[in-house]
């Protein structure tokens, strides 16, 4: 008798991404059937569905009537996402500043140049009639 071996389990986050870059490919809203389209088939309608409505639900796409369904459109860009899931680990910890100490020791060094450069031009105001900055960060 022989046995067949467990299903390959999918890494975590892999559907949601191959759907995103769907999404992002396409450039305008897709509806799931449309989705499982520019994915190839590979997957069910019903899984596509269920994906769209679980990013929905995270507020990574949107989406507006479509017949009798919907059409969803992803909110953000693949950087402007990657900043925000950035953002919401970083918002979980209780000691952010090892957290973030941790992360930029992680970093190449054309990474850390580069992170080193976007802060030094985070102080920059590019309107010229911009009054004092205010908040967080700003000079006292």
């Amino acid at each position: 008798m022989s046995q067949t071996p467990p299903a390959r389990r999918r890494p975590a986050g892999e559907l949601e991404a191959s759907v995103l870059a769907a999404l992002w490919t396409a450039g305008v809203p897709l509806s799931p059937a449309e989705v499982q389209g520019a994915l190839g088939g590979r997957l069910a309608r019903t899984t596509v569905t269920t994906i769209l409505t679980r990013l929905h639900d995270k507020g990574v796409v949107s989406r507006s009537r479509a017949g009798r369904g919907f059409a969803y459109s992803p909110i953000q860009d693949s950087a402007g996402l990657t900043a925000r899931r950035m953002r919401s680990e970083l918002d979980k910890q209780d000691d952010r500043g090892t957290a973030l100490a941790r992360f930029v020791s992680q970093l190449t060094d054309e990474d850390e140049q580069l992170l080193r450069t976007l802060l030094e031009g985070a102080g920059a105001d590019p309107t010229p009639d911009a009054g004092p900055r205010t908040g967080p960060g700003a000079a006292p």
